[in-house]
């Protein structure tokens, strides 16, 4: 099921594949997991050369956790009748960072146009269910320096808000990184900062500065 949690997104854990065939012909169908548009087409050039006795090699991707980033390409069959059923597969299960890419080898028979749509709809659907699922984190980074006078109000601040160093750094001044989830990070950089300064949440607004500490 698609996940509304805004600090993550679905995403495979691995690679995956399925074969469908239909009177004869047959889709191969790979699913591999990406990070951006040019791994997706290379996955697609890979599977171009690999099924070279195919003429069709239609995909779908959908990257990060936005609408906006994701490719349905038909490759010279019906319109509608390949790129979309396989995008569909990808959202029916909520996968993001993903490309599928479907050859078709032609076994003599026409399929048809709601054949086709089956076919690469259940090549794309038999992918999908072979492989697991993990999650992205969508995180902010923010550093926080600081002089050694601040360590104890600091460490018992991040302490209190069970907050863990992602990264640290202890040369001339104190230095930590933080990746907190990327819906909480402002509300956490505001208690942090009341609790460094010590003083009440309600008193630390976007301007709030604590004497010593820099945050970015």
């Amino acid at each position: 099921m698609p996940d509304h949690n805004p600090d993550r997104y679905l995403i495979p854990a691995g690679p995956g594949g399925g074969e469908f065939k239909d009177r004869g012909s047959k889709f191969v169908a790979r699913l591999a997991h990406v990070r951006d548009e040019v791994a997706a087409l290379a996955i697609v050039e890979e599977e171009a050369i690999h099924h070279h006795k195919c003429n069709h090699h239609c995909y779908a991707y959908r990257i990060g956790e936005g609408e906006d980033r994701w490719r349905a390409n038909d490759d010279g069959e019906p319109s509608g009748t390949a790129g979309r059923p396989i995008l569909g597969q990808i959202d029916k299960a909520g996968l993001s960072d993903v490309v599928i890419v479907v050859s078709r080898y032609f076994g003599g028979t026409k399929l048809g146009a709601s054949g086709l749509i089956n076919a690469y709809r259940e090549a794309a659907a038999l992918a999908v269910t072979s492989v697991g699922t993990d999650w992205q984190a969508l995180t902010e980074t923010v550093h926080l320096r600081f002089g050694y006078e601040l360590m104890t109000p600091v460490m018992s601040a991040l302490s209190q808000l069970n907050l863990e160093m992602t990264a640290q750094n202890f040369g001339t001044q104190a230095e930590i990184q933080l990746d907190l989830p990327r819906s909480e990070a402002a509300t956490t950089v505001r208690e942090l900062k009341a609790r460094i300064a010590g003083v009440y949440l309600g008193e630390v607004d976007d301007d709030f500065l604590v004497e010593g500490l820099v945050v970015c």
